[in-house]
This record gives C-alpha cells, structure tokens and sequence, in this order.
C-alpha cells in the first residue's frame, strides 16, 4: 500500500488528457490510502468509484467545516470559507442539510431550468457573436466560457454583472492553492461583505430573483436568517460560475482535439447531453468538495476508518475505474457516463447540475454550428492549465477560425 511518507495531497494535476501517476497507483494498489494533507495531519484517499459512492452516501461521514478533523486542502481552514454564523449546504449535516437544501431545490428543477432555456441561448448567441466581431484569434475563456456562467448565475440570483470582475478575482484568489494565507483571508472577507451589502439591498426591496424570493418566502415561513443567506449566495455565486466555466473550456478543447467525436454530436445534437456526461466524468474538475470526516468508525474497502479521521473522495480518480468505465482514458462521447461522480453523490450531489448541464448543451451545440472551422492556436502541451488550483480547468484557451 502507498504510504504517507510517500505521498502528500493534493497532487497537481498537469496533464487534461491523463490522471497523475500517484492517482493509477492508489486505484491499483488499495481501496484507500493513507496521505499527509497541507496542516500535516493524516487523512485517507477513496480513489475507486464504488468505495467512493459508498462514502459520499453515507451519513456517517460528516461534511462539518468546523469538524477539527476536516481535511482541507489548503492551508487556513473552515475560517477562509465560511463563518460558523454562514455556514452553507456543503457544510451541513442531516438534520439541518435537509431543509435548507430543500429550501432552494425548487429553483434547480428539471422544468425551472428549462425555462431558462432561451435566454441562456441568447447570452450564448450574442457572445458568439462579440467573438466572431472580434480580434482573431482570440481567448475562448476570456470570450465565452467565463462570461456564460458567470452571466447565467449573475441573472438568477440578482447579482449585477458589472461586478463581474470584483467576484471572479476573489474567487480566483481562494480556490488558487499557492494564494498565501492573508491573501485568502482578504478575499473570502472582501467577497462576504459585498455579498452581505448585496443581500441587505434585497432585504429593503425584493426583487423576482432566485435571493429575492428566498428572502420573501422564508419571511413568510418565518425561518430568514441573514447571515444563512450570505450563505448561501457565497455558495452558489462562486461555485455557479467558475465550475461550468472550467468546464466549458475543456470540453471546448477536447472537442477540438478530437474532430471523430466532435462530428457525433455535430451530425447528431440529440448527442449532446449523452456527451456533456461524458466529458464531465472524463475531467471531473471539482474534488475538494467531496471532503468529509468520520463521526464513528467505518469500514470502507476492507479499512476500519477510525471516528475523527478525514477522508478524500477523489472523484476524478473514481472516475477512470476500469472496473467501472471500461478504457476510462479514451473519450467517448457515446458511452453513457451517467453514473459518473462528477457531481458528487448521495446528499450532497451538485444542486446546480441542471443547470450546468444545460448551459454545456446549449455552449457546445451553438460555438460548433456557428463556427465549425474554429481550431486551437497552441499544442495542448502549451495551454495553461490551472494545475495550482482546487477547481481544476484552463487560464486560456487561443482560438482561431
């Protein structure tokens, strides 16, 4: 078995196109490993797909911030992300998960995000549009993959987009692994506060958007809490943007990369969402928030994991099981990945996901048929790649047509 002294989390991922070596040799060698994390302490890797599900459905395992056994990835703890007083869903165990999770599901539903549909279609049609009338070649992230979710998301929750700029460089700052400690500090506390000014405008005069009528209904339910909603639009605002643009870019790249595969959904659009899932186990960009700690002591894959000890679901790692995914390495965009843990399992699964699926369809079908010569202007080897940060993804993607 890996041992600590061997490896250390979190490992840099480098390569779009294959796993880092150390995750093969956990897969290969034992359900759960054992690893060093940033604070020094010891925490337990699941890297299999089964004993991933198994932990992520399991109540026994706590998503408590503030637990001391908590194994985060970069340094400073539960005070960088969340006030005990703002504490959000992902943090939540059952009992208080439930309700509050139930509280916004009804903003994510199948049918709630279909009637987004269109005017996710013309934010894209219009930025297809800006970049066509543009510089070419031209930066696809700074073009579409950024400004469609971070427009979506600015829209639904009631976020004026002129901000843009002032959140996305403080989300940067915390999910970047190599943002020094203060550093971080400033930014979580700087986004807070734009957030808790944001909400205390809602609070004065509600308006009909997703914050707007959770201010409104929980009033009437009697339940609102401020500090909650700070919460809650801390979760959503960071991680409804910079999630679905990350992806964007890469399943961008990889499209391009591979022109047979392209031509499925080309040929074929009703594809399109058979490939979204697909693409979405190949990269499965979000890990930290898989993280959890153990309330009493667990078997897992034949280990005993001990009351307090962290554990780390890597989903990318679960995601490229042979045992599950026969030839994990090759994209296949007809596979039907649909058991993928791209978005976690179990309670905590993506509340979003809807919508990010829809915004991918919607991205994918309309950059293709409208520009079906675009082309990457770099080597894969030479485009940044985020290899320093929690959400993986690309600082750049040159195109040209």
């Amino acid at each position: 078995m890996t041992t600590a002294e061997e490896l250390r989390m979190p490992v840099a991922r480098t390569c779009p196109f294959a796993q880092p070596e150390q995750y093969v040799r956990m897969r290969e060698e034992s359900a759960l490993t054992r690893v060093r994390i940033p604070n020094g302490k010891h925490a337990w890797v699941v890297s299999r797909h089964e004993e991933a599900r198994q932990v992520l459905g399991d109540r026994r395992f706590s998503s408590d911030r503030f637990d001391p056994g908590f194994p985060f990835l970069v340094e400073g703890g539960p005070a960088i992300f969340v006030k005990k007083n703002q504490k959000s869903m992902i943090g939540m165990d059952a009992p208080e998960h439930g309700p509050a999770r139930r509280e916004v599901l009804g903003e994510f539903t199948v049918k709630r995000v279909e009637a987004l549909r269109p005017r996710i279609q013309e934010i894209v049609d219009r930025l297809i549009d800006d970049l066509l009338a543009g510089p070419n070649p031209a930066d696809l992230v700074e073009k579409l993959s950024l400004p469609v979710p971070s427009l979506v998301i600015c829209e639904l929750l009631g976020v004026p987009y002129e901000d843009h700029d002032y959140f996305q460089q403080r989300t940067m700052a915390l999910i970047r692994r190599s943002t020094g400690l203060e550093e971080r500090k400033k930014a979580s506390e700087e986004l807070r506060d734009y957030l808790s000014g944001l909400v205390a405008a809602k609070e004065a005069d509600p308006a009909d958007d997703l914050l707007g009528r959770q201010i409104v209904k929980r009033r009437a339910e009697g339940t609102y809490d401020h500090d909650a909603m700070i919460g809650l639009s801390f979760l959503l605002l960071v991680a409804g943007h910079e999630t679905t643009a990350n992806m964007i870019s890469l399943g961008t790249m990889a499209l391009l990369e591979n022109p047979g595969q392209r031509a499925t959904i080309e040929a074929d659009p009703g594809k399109t969402l058979a490939a979204v899932e697909e693409l979405l186990r190949y990269f499965t960009i979000v890990e930290g928030a898989t993280a959890r700690v153990a309330t009493e002591d667990v078997e897992i894959g034949g280990v005993t994991v001990r009351a307090g000890e962290g554990v780390l679901v890597l989903g990318y790692a679960a995601n490229w099981d042979p045992e599950v995914f026969e030839s994990p390495e090759k994209l296949d965009l007809e596979r039907g990945a649909r058991h993928h843990v791209a978005f976690g399992f179990g309670p905590h699964q993506c509340l979003g996901q809807n919508l990010a699926r829809m915004e991918l369809q919607i991205v994918f079908d309309t950059l293709f048929r409208r520009i079906p010569t675009l082309r990457g202007v770099l080597p894969v080897a030479e485009v940044p790649v985020k290899e320093d940060a929690t959400i993986f993804g690309l600082y750049q993607l040159p195109v040209t047509w």
